[in-house]
């Protein structure tokens, strides 16, 4: 059969000269989204501020040191108040950067490098960039500690995604004790923080990353951010019992007879997170989005099958506003698993072996609704708080479900009342402690005992544990096993 032939006499000029258009423009298309392939940091640098390219950096592992800060290799800064110095920051738009088989090892002697500036190991301040598949590695010592402070991966402008990253955070001070000699502006000992990731800006997407994080600081957490998204990333930090940090004879926190910045000597039979938040969102902060600064919170916040490993809290994102979601993300020996003060928790699972599985963070938490999961613990439980939620606030549909495991431990769901929380001994801090828990519904499938505070009222629901009501016109009804 005779292929038919184009037939030029078919078309008129105007439509010959829109096929010629379309022609040109799809390959010019093609060419500006072409690959190409770079093979160094300083190759890579020189793509960071442009649009619409298309970059894939050469298999294998590169190594940024103090000295090559030394000789004015990486002098770049953010274009934001309170100005970082940052080692690679991508200005550009609308590109793709590709590290697939790419280590990048910084030497932690570099967060001292540059003076008394905080350290950005990577930022985005463009707008719809892709990066992906990069291990990020911080090579050296958990105790080589910033001048200032340092984060590895901060995201600014709109639409940004990070995926398929593998980060190790290391270098701080005090490392090993967790915020008990300070985080804040207050301390006992001086502290020089190392977080793992921030996220700023419009609609900016975090996702199936892995962190390990070795550091004092936050491992994943939002300033200023509006509409993001953390999505398949999983936490892995470390925990200390205090028992252990009591019995040393030496360094930082023997230098302060083990005073805590809450007032009292650090107590036993606490377990903490020598890191902070797993997942955390603050309600203040500046981001840069087209060049323009902004300061303000962080809202409309959905987290979707995460896993947080050994921090001091799970998902904490009380203090976002908007609408928050959480589904399908597991808390293993954490501090505090869930947070959120309002919004949706679905389908989430879990441990108590360190401490609850969820706690309120204020009194005027409302409208919580959780779904959650108790799973047994894979370790000895050591839950100083002896809680496996604490509920204080209203208006909440909680649903507890799962393992029983540590009812013969003594752990109990608390409803208002104190929560003993290490932070909270003492009367420290009484605005995050003692609270009114009201006008709430449980539905408490799990074999552990309800303990219906003084400070508890208008609490309805089912049991299959014990209840113990000290509270007000709580009708929760005991359905047994």
């Amino acid at each position: 059969m005779t292929k038919p032939r184009f037939n030029f006499k078919t078309y008129s000029s105007s439509k010959l000269i829109a096929l010629l258009c379309f022609a040109i423009f799809g390959l010019t298309g093609l060419q500006i989204q072409a690959q190409t392939t770079v093979q160094s940091l300083q190759e890579l640098k020189s793509y960071l501020a442009a649009d619409n390219v298309n970059i894939k950096m050469k298999p294998g592992v590169y190594s940024i040191t103090a000295e090559d800060v030394k000789n004015g290799l990486y002098t770049q800064e953010t274009k934001i108040k309170n100005t970082s110095k940052v080692l690679l920051l991508f200005e550009g738009n609308n590109s793709t950067y590709d590290f697939t088989g790419v280590t990048i090892n910084v030497d932690t002697k570099v967060m001292q490098a540059y003076g008394n500036n905080q350290i950005h190991e990577i930022q985005i301040i463009g707008n719809k960039n892709v990066l992906k598949n990069l291990t990020l590695v911080d090579l050296g010592s958990v105790h080589d500690a910033p001048t200032r402070r340092a984060t590895n991966i901060v995201m600014d402008g709109s639409h940004n995604k990070i995926e398929g990253f593998h980060v190790t955070t290391k270098g701080s001070f005090p490392y090993g004790y967790g915020d008990a000699f300070g985080k804040g502006g207050k301390s006992v000992i001086p502290h020089r923080k190392h977080s793992a990731c921030l996220i700023r800006g419009e609609s900016n997407h975090l996702k199936n990353s892995k962190f390990i994080h070795r550091s004092y600081g936050h491992c994943i957490f939002m300033q200023a951010a509006n509409n993001p998204i953390i999505e398949g990333c999983e936490v892995e930090g470390e925990v200390r019992k205090t028992d252990d940090m009591l019995a040393e004879t030496s360094g930082p926190a023997f230098d302060v007879n083990f005073m805590t910045v809450w007032g009292y000597t650090l107590p036993k039979g606490y377990m903490l997170s020598t890191g902070e938040a797993g997942i955390r969102a603050y309600d203040g902060g500046e981001t840069i989005i087209d060049g323009k600064q902004y300061r303000r919170g962080t809202s409309n916040v959905t987290v979707l099958n995460c896993t947080v490993k050994y921090m001091r809290t799970g998902v904490t994102i009380a203090h976002a506003t908007g609408k928050k979601y959480v589904e399908g993300c597991v808390a293993i020996g954490c501090e505090n698993g869930f947070s959120l003060g309002s919004g949706d928790l679905v389908n989430c699972k879990a441990d108590v072996t360190h401490g609850p599985a969820y706690a309120s963070t204020y009194e005027r938490d409302k409208g919580y609704n959780a779904d959650i999961t108790l799973i047994p613990s894979k370790e000895p439980y050591y839950n100083g708080t002896g809680a496996v939620a604490y509920i204080g606030g209203s208006q909440h549909k909680i649903t507890l479900r799962g393992s029983s495991e540590g009812v013969n431990k003594g752990l109990k769901i608390k409803v208002g009342g104190e929560k003993n929380n290490i932070r909270l001994l003492h009367g420290n801090l009484p605005n995050q402690n003692d609270f009114k828990g009201f006008d709430f519904e449980i539905q408490n499938l799990t074999e552990y005992p309800v303990y219906l505070s003084h400070k508890s009222s208008g609490v309805t629901g089912e049991s299959k544990g014990q209840i113990t009501n000290l509270g007000t016109d709580n009708t929760l009804k005991y359905i047994g096993k």
